[in-house]
C-alpha cells in the first residue's frame, strides 16, 4: 500500500506534476473516464486516508482486461457488479493483471478470475509473497518479528497490538487463483490494438510491474510513482538487513531511463498526471534529505521510534507505527549499507543506531 510523504518540506515545495483532466470517476458507483482509447479509469473504495485506489479497464477483443482490482470487501465487490454493468457495459473480463501483492491492488483479483474463468497476470515474486503472507492467516506471531520491533524501540502495548493484528493480511485478499500467467521486466504483452511493456520497480514491493504502452503515451504506474505521496519503502521481519531504499532509488532511475517524459502517468492513487520525470526526481530528492536529516540525528545513539520526527511530515499515531517504523530502519539500513552508520545491540536486545565515526553530513547527496 501507499505511504505519507517522508518529507516535511514536501508540503511546500512548488508543484511539479500536471494534472490535464477534466473530469474524475466517482467512487464506487461503476462509472469511468476515458483516458485515451479503449482505456478506462474507475474508482474502488477503500478506507481513511486513503479513500480510494484507481483501477484500470483496457479494451481488448471480447471485453476488458483489468489492471488492478482493490481490496476485498462486500463494498469492493457491489463497486464492480456495478461497473460490469455500467462502464463495461455487460462485457466479460478476459484477464486480470495486478501491479502487485498489497491487498488495495490484488484483493479482488482472485475473486474476478473465478468469477469470469481468467487467468491471473502477475510477477513471480509478487504473486509467490502475497501467497506466502496470505497462509500466515489465523497464525500466531512470530518471535522474530516480536524480537524485530521490540529492537527497533516498540513499547509493550505495541508489540501487543502487534501480536493482536498479526496474520490480518489474507483478510483482504480473496484466494489468488492456484495458477498464474507469470510477466516479467521487459516483457511486451499484446492487450488489444496495443503493446504495453513491462518495467518492474523494486522497494515498495518486491517485484513491481508497470505497464508502458509508447503508442498510447500512457505509463500505468500502480505505487511506484504517485503524484501527491511517496510510496512506503519498508523493512520487515523477514529480512531485517534488507536495504529496500537502494532497490527503490535505482527503481526511480531505471523508470526515468526507459520510459519518456511525455506520457499521461496513471497512478494508483490521486489523480493521472504529466511530470513524470520531475516527480521522480523530486521523490529520490526527498529521500536523499531524510537520509541527510538521518545523519545529523545519528550525531548520537538513536532508535529506529526516536527519528520519526525526521524523516515524516506528519505526527505518527498507532495506524501508522509499523509503515514508519519500517520506513526509518530502511532509511537507517541504506545508511549502514553506505558506511555511514552502525548499529549496536543492547543487553535487552533493543538496537542503537548513530553515525560512523569521522563522517560528516555531507556525504548523503
Amino acid at each position: 500500500m501507499a505511504g505519507s510523504d517522508t518529507d516535511p518540506a514536501a508540503a511546500h515545495a512548488a508543484p511539479v506534476v500536471r494534472y490535464p483532466l477534466q473530469s474524475e470517476p466517482q467512487t464506487g458507483d461503476g462509472s469511468a473516464v476515458e483516458v485515451a482509447p479503449g482505456v478506462l479509469w474507475l474508482r474502488m473504495p477503500l478506507f481513511a486516508p486513503l479513500r480510494w485506489i484507481n483501477v484500470w479497464a483496457l479494451a481488448e477483443q471480447g471485453g476488458w482486461a483489468i489492471v488492478d482490482t482493490g481490496l476485498r470487501s462486500a463494498a469492493t465487490m457491489e463497486a464492480w457488479q456495478q461497473a460490469f454493468g455500467r462502464s463495461l457495459h455487460g462485457l466479460p473480463v478476459t484477464r486480470v493483471l495486478a501491479t502487485h501483492m498489497h491487498p488495495d491492488h490484488c484483493g479482488m483479483a482472485g475473486w474476478i478470475a473465478e468469477r469470469f474463468q481468467v487467468r491471473l497476470w502477475m510477477s513471480r515474486l509478487e504473486y509467490l509473497t502475497c501467497r506466502l503472507m496470505a497462509a500466515d492467516t489465523g497464525r500466531q506471531a512470530p518471535p522474530e518479528g516480536i524480537a524485530f520491533y521490540q529492537a527497533a524501540g516498540w513499547p509493550p502495548q505495541a508489540i501487543e497490538r502487534y501480536q493482536a493484528r498479526f496474520g490480518s493480511f489474507g483478510d483482504a485478499i480473496y484466494p489468488l487463483p492456484a495458477g498464474y500467467r507469470r510477466i516479467g521486466d521487459g516483457e511486451s504483452l499484446q492487450i488489444g490494438d496495443h503493446s504495453w511493456t513491462v518495467v518492474v520497480g523494486n522497494g515498495h514491493s518486491p517485484e513491481h510491474a508497470c505497464l508502458y504502452c509508447p503508442e498510447l503515451k500512457l505509463l500505468i504506474s500502480g505505487d511506484q510513482v504517485l503524484p501527491r505521496i511517496s510510496s512506503n519503502v519498508s523493512v520487515y521481519p523477514t529480512e531485517p538487513d534488507a536495504d529496500p531504499l537502494a532497490d527503490w532509488l535505482a527503481s526511480l532511475a531505471r523508470l526515468q531511463s526507459r520510459v519518456p517524459d511525455d506520457v499521461l502517468v496513471l497512478p494508483a492513487h490521486n489523480s493521472p498526471f504529466h511530470g513524470l520525470h520531475a516527480r521522480l526526481r523530486q521523490l529520490g530528492g526527498q529521500h536523499q534529505r531524510g537520509l541527510a536529516r538521518l545523519q545529523e540525528q545519528l550525531a548520537s545513539p538513536r532508535r529506529a521510534v526516536d527519528v520519526f520526527e525526521c524523516l515524516f511530515a506528519r505526527a505518527i499515531v498507532d495506524e501508522l507505527l509499523g509503515m514508519a517504523t519500517g520506513e526509518a530502519l530502511a532509511h537507517l539500513n541504506h545508511l549502514r549499507a553506505l558506511g555511514e552508520a552502525t548499529r549496536e545491540s543492547d543487553a535487552a536486545g533493543v538496537w542503537w543506531w548513530r553515525r560512523s565515526a569521522g563522517k560528516s553530513t555531507s556525504v548523503v547527496s
